[in-house]
């Protein structure tokens, strides 16, 4: 997420860092590279410099260049500038506590509308909401079949007519939800590849029509400074009341991030930063100025866990880490909670420090594929004890799969490795209480 932003972040302020003694001159050093580093990313000029300036202002102070810390003086400084200018706190969506709430889903096409619309109506549904997906872009080929496709996969029902009239699918959906005890819709409406007054009028009816309790603004994070153009003019027609950053997986500069919410006024509420549809995250301004610094995220990476934690199996697992009886199959359940959690690549990206490291490393979630369907060949015996796995069963195993004996060979070892080391913690006493406790109020 960010990785060009945060490793000049991390370059510059290294520089500074092992300065002996902080002077104003090496200061406006530094401010004047990471001024260019904002706009080599993109971020508004006004915004750029506005920041600029109020890191210089505290920096400058008699407590910075008295410091016998100065470098980590200054990071904190623009650690808490970066928290200011993302928003200072997080922003919950409002949701009808006696009613049926109503979201408003706008943006430019391509944005990742309907794609968000099912990730929310996931998180919606997973906090007992009922939710309704409801299928107004009518302009679009296939978006209505796009979205009947996300519904069916998280089980949640998707509200659709044969007629192009996307003021009357709004109205009809909102009359169905009172209906059926539907409790919470969710309308995907149309983008366009620019601002229309055309689109503008039709959104601006749906939402006279649905009256949302919440319209978010779903932008493509790697669109920079159009992204916040359009952001600026789709507020100016609508009045939305939040906003989504989408494709922060993607080679985003991290322009758009950084300037939205102080030219638009609106919270960020939402990042999405991944295809699949439980890669929708809060936003938190603190967590992301503290990946931009490369400082990592480890509350994120802690609340990822615990939303794939299951406290019945997590138990299981530790007798059999006791009595050293840890098996394939309880390789196979680890690997998809992995999974679950989300890429390889997103979930490092959160622990301090690696960020830099692994920039030139191909993370492909694509060899926990490999891993599975190397198991899922091994008879139920062969993965309780993979002792017996001998040079004949190790064939049929790589043909089963479609892998080479090669493959096959590499995860038994690896495999075997790894319980030698947990042999080790149990010899030691193994103690899992650290994750059963570890838990943020």
């Amino acid at each position: 997420m960010l990785e060009q932003l945060s490793q000049k972040f991390e370059a510059t302020l290294k520089k500074i860092s092992g300065q002996g003694k902080l002077t104003e001159k090496n200061i406006s050093d530094t401010l004047r590279e990471i001024r260019r580093v904002l706009l080599d990313a993109d971020v508004n000029y006004k915004v750029a410099k506005e920041f600029i300036d109020n890191v210089s202002q505290k920096a400058l102070g008699q407590e910075v260049l008295a410091s016998i810390t100065p470098g980590q003086l200054i990071t904190k400084i623009i650690y808490d500038e970066l928290v200011v200018l993302l928003g200072n706190s997080s922003s919950e969506i409002k949701l009808n506590g006696s009613g049926i709430t109503r979201i408003l889903i706008v943006g430019l096409q391509g944005s990742g509308k309907t794609t968000f619309s099912a990730k929310l109506a996931k998180r919606l549904k997973e906090s007992n909401h009922k939710v309704l997906l409801v299928a107004a872009d009518i302009y679009r080929p296939a978006a209505i079949e796009q979205l009947k496709l996300l519904g069916s996969q998280i089980n949640v029902p998707v509200f659709s007519l044969e007629e192009k009239d996307a003021r009357k699918v709004a109205s009809e959906a909102l009359s169905y939800a009172k209906d059926n005890g539907i409790n919470t819709i969710i309308v995907d409406t149309a983008g366009r590849l620019h601002i229309d007054e055309e689109m503008m009028t039709e959104v601006s009816d749906i939402r006279k029509i649905i009256e949302p309790n919440e319209s978010l603004f779903v932008v493509d994070s790697m669109t920079g400074q159009d992204a916040v153009n359009s952001a600026k003019a789709f507020n100016e027609k609508v009045n939305y009341d939040g906003i989504v950053l989408t494709k922060l997986d993607g080679d985003a500069r991290g322009g758009a991030a950084l300037s939205i919410r102080a030219v638009v006024g609106k919270p960020i509420k939402f990042i999405s930063n991944g295809e699949k549809l439980n890669e929708l995250e809060v936003f938190h301004p603190d967590r992301l100025a503290s990946r931009i610094l490369g400082k990592g995220d480890i509350i994120s990476l802690v609340e990822k866990a615990q939303e794939s934690f299951d406290q019945e199996e997590a138990d299981k697992l530790e007798e059999k880490l006791r009595k050293n009886k840890f098996d394939f199959d309880d390789f196979l359940k680890q690997i998809k909670v992995i999974k679950k959690m989300g890429s390889l690549s997103s979930l490092l990206s959160m622990i301090p420090g690696l960020g830099n490291q692994l920039k030139n490393v191909n993370l492909d979630d694509k060899a926990f594929v490999k891993v599975e369907a190397i198991i899922n060949s091994m008879t139920k015996e062969e993965r309780k004890a993979p002792k017996i796995l001998n040079g004949s069963r190790r064939k049929r195993i790589a043909r089963g799969s479609g892998t080479s004996i090669q493959d096959v060979n590499r995860l038994i070892k690896q495999f075997s490795e790894m319980q030698k080391m947990m042999s080790q913690f149990s010899k030691k006493g193994f103690n899992n209480s650290l994750i059963k406790n570890f838990k943020f109020n």
